[in-house]
């Protein structure tokens, strides 16, 4: 043991009433080289120690007579044995005030039942710092002695004589200083033990259990499960949808207490023996444990979202919400519990693709189809790396005449593996993983460089108008306008050449500040076209808030119009509703002739489908404008 004796030259006074806590300390404690005496009551280890002075003593609280405490005030009222060190002993069944223990003068506490190598550490602690403490006072004696030393021989070093007190002044000090702090912090880490270990399990918005204390839990599940025929357990992950539209809106403030409020309904909607954790942002967990059946962890999601679709009222706000559930039932086998969270968390997933709101159970053909999504993901950012993408035009038709008006830009995927995969199949993991920003803004690029190369190449005819999908995600990009500008400036075409299009089910979603974007952009002089109109709800109570050009009816309502003239409600109310605000209307996916009879007698303006055309590559709408401009009259210009 270095800067100290050797511990066969210490002495170690054990007090306990306890015989064999005397034996088991005497045994071990001799065996590591100390000498070891003994005193089985306060009133006795007083007397022993008027005759011998130990390095350290080791004191139980609890015992007949003259307790621990004190005999420990007893030992620090001497000056004799005030300096010895002192260390309580005491069961961890007994209620001790640990606090008071530290505050009359000892130095730690050991629990029973003893572990040796915590026993030895602790006293080899106090001993070395009492060891340590020692030679700083020889250290510091010494120190004044040559101060007086020098003051006698040399009156001309009195300035350093002074530096060195004033040196030892501080370092005893900031010793004592040290040695204070030491005794609050291990004060003040003995009360906070038991809130760190609640803290550290448990979310500190909702006080919801955490990820970690779930996981455990689920752990003992998966066990229970694996020696328990009969047992069954089942894992609900819930995600709230659009909770981001209502931090965005309302603030996080209202964001927070939504999130409480969704924590206290699921705690009311479950019974004792199960559980529910918040692992974080808008996601909750549910433990279902000992059920009986799927069936019964189906009716639990059911009646958790039929209460969560009420209102909550938050800071004078009346705030709707709904959740997406995943459900899976520990039947596949499991042996970890982030295998179970995993599969559930992809059930979850499934229900938001199917239009959030809802719940899924899952089915391990999930797994398949999540590996071809991830593989698609990888390759679709080696594709924009790479440039494996293109543009098809579908031309846009004047129903009344034929003429050609404009072109729709959409993008195609040219796989390296050779496959042609169209925009339905890519867009939305474009969309959810952030690459269709990347994307987007090459595909407003290169159709308005191609627009403005046949605007140069034909100028005979007026300006052709070519239409650009413009996702949610792009409509929430900062710099959105000024790209344009530039993308405008750059190519030269005329602005109201360009139509951006934007889908219904955006528009209902639309914030203010993204309301403010629409009309921004409608000052740039670019026109403005609802996409897949009639297909989501609402629509017309907020068409008038934003400045559309032109309102393009979905495919499906122009599908169900027969060659009996049925199925054409829909269309005429759209067209009545589009020429009462002075909209365009372009129908999509015309595939026949009495199709396009019936839409001319609605009095629809615009087409386009397979009836005219499918979209073609970039050569092919070249030869199509030509043929236009070809079939037209020397007075047609």
């Amino acid at each position: 043991m270095s800067n100290m004796h050797n511990s066969n030259e210490l002495t170690i006074l054990i007090v306990d009433d306890n015989s064999i806590n005397l034996k088991v300390l005497f045994s071990f404690l001799r065996e590591s080289g100390f000498k070891v005496l003994v005193a089985k009551d306060g009133e006795s280890a007083l007397e022993k120690l008027k005759e011998v002075s130990p390095d350290i003593i080791l004191l139980d609280v609890m015992m007949p007579g003259i307790d621990g405490f004190e005999t420990c005030y007893r030992l620090k009222a001497s000056p004799a044995t005030k300096d010895i060190p002192v260390i309580f002993m005491t069961a961890l069944t007994e209620r001790v005030d640990k606090v008071k223990g530290l505050s009359m003068g000892a130095v730690d506490y050991i629990t029973k039942p003893f572990q040796q190598e915590e026993v030895l550490a602790r006293v080899q602690l106090h001993l070395r710092l009492r060891n340590l403490t020692k030679m700083l006072e020889d250290q510091n004696v010494l120190l004044k002695q040559e101060i007086e030393a020098r003051k006698e021989a040399e009156a001309a070093l009195q300035k350093l004589t002074t530096e060195l007190e004033e040196r030892v002044t501080s370092q005893t000090a900031e010793l004592t200083q040290a040695l204070h702090e030491l005794q609050q912090t291990q004060t003040q880490l003995l009360q906070r033990e038991q809130q760190l270990g609640h803290d550290a399990f448990h979310d500190a918005l909702t006080k919801l259990p955490n990820r970690a204390w779930f996981m455990n839990r689920l752990q003992q599940a998966i066990n229970k499960a694996h020696t328990h025929q009969n047992y069954l357990y089942a894992v609900l992950f819930i995600d709230l949808d659009r909770f981001k539209v209502v931090n965005d809106s309302l603030g996080h403030l209202v964001g927070d207490e939504l999130l409480k409020s969704v924590a206290a309904q699921l705690q009311t909607s479950l019974r004792q023996k199960d559980a529910v954790a918040r692992f974080g942002g808008d996601e909750f967990v549910i433990l279902l444990e000992d059920i009986k059946d799927l069936e019964e962890a189906i009716k639990v999601a059911e009646r958790i979202q039929k209460q969560l679709r009420l209102p909550f009222n938050l800071s004078n706000y009346e705030v709707f919400t709904e959740i997406s559930i995943g459900i899976i039932q520990g039947t596949i086998g499991y042996d970890r519990p982030e295998d179970v969270l995993r599969d559930a968390d992809l059930a979850m997933y499934y229900a938001k693709a199917q239009g959030r709101g809802r719940y899924e159970v899952f089915d391990p053909a999930m797994q398949t189809v999540a590996m071809a999504r991830l593989q698609m993901e990888n390759d679709l950012r080696r594709a924009i790396v790479l440039q494996e993408f293109c543009l098809d035009y579908q031309p846009i038709v004047a129903l009344a005449t034929g003429k050609l008006s404009g072109f729709e830009a959409l993008v195609r995927w040219h796989h390296s593996s050779g496959v042609t995969y169209p925009p339905a199949e890519f867009i939305p993991v474009a969309e959810e993983t952030g690459l269709i920003n990347d994307l987007g803004w090459w595909v407003l690029q290169e159709a308005c460089h191609q627009i403005s190369l046949w605007q140069q190449q034909f100028p005979q005819i007026f300006p052709l108008t070519i239409s650009v999908n413009l996702s949610a995600v792009q409509l929430k990009q900062p710099n959105l306008l000024s790209r344009i500008e530039e993308i405008l400036q750059d190519t030269g075409i005329p602005r109201d050449s360009l139509k951006l299009e934007i889908t219904e089910s955006c528009i209902l979603e639309t914030l203010s500040w993204e309301e403010r974007m629409l009309k921004q952009l409608k000052t740039l002089g670019v026109q403005l076209c609802i996409d897949d109109f009639g297909t989501g709800y609402s629509s017309l109570s907020r068409l008038h808030e934003f400045p559309i050009d032109t309102l393009k009816i979905d495919r499906s309502f122009v599908s169900r119009i027969g060659p009996d003239n049925s199925g054409v409600e829909i269309v005429q109310t759209i067209v009545t509703l589009a020429r009462s605000r002075s909209m365009d209307i372009v129908a999509e996916g015309i595939e026949t002739p009495a199709q396009l009879d019936k839409l001319r007698e609605l009095g629809c303006e615009l087409g386009q489908g397979y009836l005219f055309s499918k979209p073609v590559n970039t050569d092919k709408a070249t030869e199509l404008i030509g043929l236009m401009v070809g079939n037209q009259t020397p007075d047609s210009n």
